[in-house]
Parts: structure tokens; C-alpha cells; sequence
């Protein structure tokens, strides 16, 4: 399936490819010989031992991977609460860990996020939040695009008065091979609405994050 877009003509035009990605779609079988066969372009042998079953469970850890691409963030945020005794300052969530795979080398993105918004009248359970990042990130994916889709699913979503988002994460195309620098995070930040106007909120979603 395509990476999914947050404007509504776009996500028409996303689902018809999605459709006919799934037509094309290898099988499990093509998946698993896939592997196979880099394992013997890497020099080894497949059918010794320790790698018999390796294909198989390949595939079944991409499944894992890549669940996101049979989700819609979007939906996880349609539940939502009003019963909240007119709260309407910032929410949220800090510290979520995060997993996804760089879509140049498709090695793990490791860190952080940490996610606010202002509700204008409703809330979300605060757990889907994490599951809009897990969604995203369960994809190939850069870090930039990463972050600005989960600000504009929730944007688009809550209809909040604005969302700020912030992820700090190591980059294994940059800490494990290439220019080797194990040490090195990237940062990436989207802000909507008030967060994006209001120079004092945003300092504090950054205290915030501070205090963690």
C-alpha cells in the first residue's frame, strides 16, 4: 500500500493505489523466496540449519514491521470524549517510544516522541495517540515525513486548536554503517495552530519534555 496523506483528494487517489497494490500484491511464497535468495547473494547457505526456517520468519517479522500500511491513524481518533468539564489546556503525552525502518536502507529508527494538543471541546483516550505514532511508524519512513503525519492526522481528526509534536530518534543507515556515528539523534518538530503561533506554548511544550 502507499504512505498514507492526510488531505481528502489525495487520500481518494491513495486508496485506489492502495487497491490495486493489493492485486499486485507478491504472495507469502514470493515473499519467503525473496529472502532466500538474499541470504545466498549475502554468501551463505539457506538450507543449512541455523537459516532453514529463516525466510519464514523474515516475512512474519515484515508483517510485524509494516502492519501500518493496513491502517488509517485517522480512525483510531474518530472516539472521542466531551464530558471534560471544559478543559481546554494542553494535553500531553511524553516519552513514547518509538520503532519504525528508514526507507533508504530499511534499518530501524530508534527513539522518542512526544506529542501535545489543545482540544477545542473534546478529547481522545490518550492511548490513541501512541497508536497514530505506532501506525506511522510501522512503515517505511523518513523521520521529516513521519512527524508531519501524525501532526496532521490529529490536526485533521480533533480539530484542535493546535498540535505540537517532537521526536528524537537514532537512525541505525547512520549509527551502524555508512559514516558510523553511533551517538548521533535527529531531531524533528511540527506545530499547528496556537502552538505554531504562540512562541509562549510552544516553550512550554518544550519544558514539558524537560521535566521528563
Amino acid at each position: 500500500m502507499t504512505p498514507y496523506d492526510s488531505t481528502t483528494p489525495e487520500r481518494e487517489s491513495s486508496t485506489a493505489s492502495q487497491l490495486e497494490t493489493v492485486e499486485q500484491r507478491p504472495s507469502r511464497e514470493d515473499a519467503e523466496k525473496a529472502v532466500e535468495l538474499l541470504l545466498r547473494w549475502a554468501g551463505d547457505d539457506p538450507s543449512r540449519e541455523g537459516l532453514v526456517d529463516t525466510p519464514a520468519r523474515v516475512v512474519r517479522a515484515y508483517e510485524e514491521f509494516f502492519s501500518g500500511y493496513q491502517e488509517d491513524p485517522e480512525d483510531m481518533l474518530t472516539r472521542t470524549f466531551e464530558e471534560v468539564e471544559g478543559y481546554d489546556d494542553m494535553v500531553m503525552l511524553r516519552g513514547i517510544d518509538l520503532q519504525s525502518h528508514c526507507e533508504h536502507h530499511m534499518v530501524p529508527i530508534l527513539g522518542q516522541a512526544h506529542i501535545a494538543y489543545l482540544p477545542d471541546r473534546r478529547v481522545v483516550g490518550i492511548s490513541k495517540l501512541a497508536r497514530v505514532l505506532d501506525s506511522f511508524g510501522r512503515r517505511l519512513q523518513t523521520q521529516e515525513t513521519m512527524t508531519a503525519q501524525v501532526a496532521n492526522a490529529i490536526q485533521n481528526a480533533l480539530k484542535p486548536k493546535g498540535v505540537a509534536i517532537l521526536v528524537d530518534a537514532k537512525h541505525q543507515c547512520m549509527t551502524t554503517r555508512g559514516v558510523k556515528k553511533p551517538n548521533v539523534s535527529m531531531v524533528t518538530t511540527r506545530f499547528t495552530g496556537h502552538f505554531k503561533d504562540n512562541a509562549e506554548l510552544r516553550d512550554r511544550f518544550y519544558q514539558h519534555i524537560k521535566l521528563g
